[in-house]
């Protein structure tokens, strides 16, 4: 190993002067093992942005189909329709779960499922009309570009088209899944039938020129390389460059248990990645506003720690999320407020609890 840390101290140097790094700066930092230098640079760039302020959500997820045509090896959630397991929830069922989440004061709920092509844009339209009756001042986040890219497929319709249709019915924003590695080497291996990264881009470019904002995600820890990393984060600046519509940037640390990846002897990311990953993030996103370490994938323990590494987002309460839970995620299901509360001002931050937009629903805590 050379010495990195003359060149740390050239990227530090940028960092304190509100310098943007570049492609080469990005693999310096994930080729460094100097996790502290690292975490503080993404400290500074957190504390400029957003001072000691640790924002959180009281949300809940639906996912309410696990059919899926793409079956992408990255994932344990998806089935074949006749498969044990599968299921498909009925709008009933769903507007039950929104109506049971009604006095629990969420301000967000969050839905995505499979590709299911027996759900057809009325069913999703229907869905967002009841949501939107039972809980009238949540924001609707759902669907991911993969899910509006099916959609548009399968009715001939484009990407705006489809959105507008859903934003008339209720849907606020789109959640940040699908990424994956835009890398085409890479999905080719993980996700082949899913769409490509140009394409995920562009519903995100659709959706912030129909006035949503939305979020962005990157799946590490399984076959790319720290190269392909950094250029997946700088396509995200890119198109933030040109819109301002994305609100937060979430690392999704890979899980391979039940996945068809498993096999393969991928062992799933460690603490160290997982700091690092959120801390460049932090780093190269400079035009993002927060970045949010997602703690049902990398544990609870390890997203209070996060917060000293650039980390100012905890996510939520979340409640019944299936899709890592899946893939052998060990964490709880949901977390009570007060237990974010409690990690958050432990670790010498102040809890601030937020909607999907980040205005202040209640703070001093």
């Amino acid at each position: 190993m050379h010495n990195h840390k003359g060149e740390l101290e050239n990227i530090a140097a940028k960092v304190a002067a509100g310098e943007r790094l570049t492609r080469e700066d990005g693999v310096k930092l994930y080729q460094s093992n100097d996790l502290l230098a690292i975490g503080k640079m993404a400290d500074l760039v957190r504390k400029r942005k957003n001072g000691t302020n640790t924002f959180f959500i009281v949300n809940r997820h639906i996912n309410h189909t696990n059919v899926c045509i793409n079956r992408c090896k990255l994932c344990a959630f998806g089935r074949d329709a006749n498969a044990p397991g599968a299921y498909t929830m009925s709008l009933d069922e769903i507007e039950a779960k929104a109506r049971a989440s009604a006095n629990s004061g969420i301000s967000e709920i969050h839905i995505v499922g499979g590709l299911n092509p027996e759900l057809k844009l009325d069913y999703y339209v229907d869905m967002l009309q009841r949501v939107r009756r039972v809980l009238p001042g949540v924001v609707i986040q759902s669907f991911t570009a993969v899910e509006i890219d099916y959609l548009a497929q399968l009715h001939g319709m484009t990407h705006h088209a489809v959105l507008r249709a859903l934003q008339e019915a209720g849907l606020d924003s789109l959640p940040g899944g699908g990424a994956e590695i835009f890398a085409p080497r890479v999905r080719e291996i993980i996700c082949s039938k899913k769409i490509n990264g140009d394409k995920w881009l562009a519903v995100h470019r659709a959706a912030h020129e129909l006035g949503m904002r939305t979020n962005a995600t990157m799946l590490y820890g399984h076959v790319e390389t720290i190269e392909e990393r950094v250029d997946h984060l700088l396509r995200l600046r890119e198109l933030q460059d040109r819109t301002g519509g994305f609100l937060t940037f979430i690392p999704l640390a890979f899980h391979p248990k039940n996945t068809a990846l498993e096999p393969m002897g991928l062992a799933g990311t460690t603490g160290y990645d997982d700091l690092k990953t959120l801390a460049v993030a932090r780093l190269l996103l400079d035009n993002f506003d927060h970045i949010k370490a997602f703690w049902v994938m990398v544990g609870p323990k390890m997203a209070q720690v996060s917060l000293s590494f650039g980390v100012d987002d905890l996510d939520g309460t979340v409640v019944e999320e299936k899709i890592a839970h899946d893939a052998g995620a060990e964490t709880g299901q949901s977390m009570a407020k007060s237990e974010l509360v409690r990690m958050i001002k432990n670790a010498g931050f102040c809890p601030v609890q937020r909607d999907t937009l980040y205005n202040v629903v209640e703070e001093g805590f």
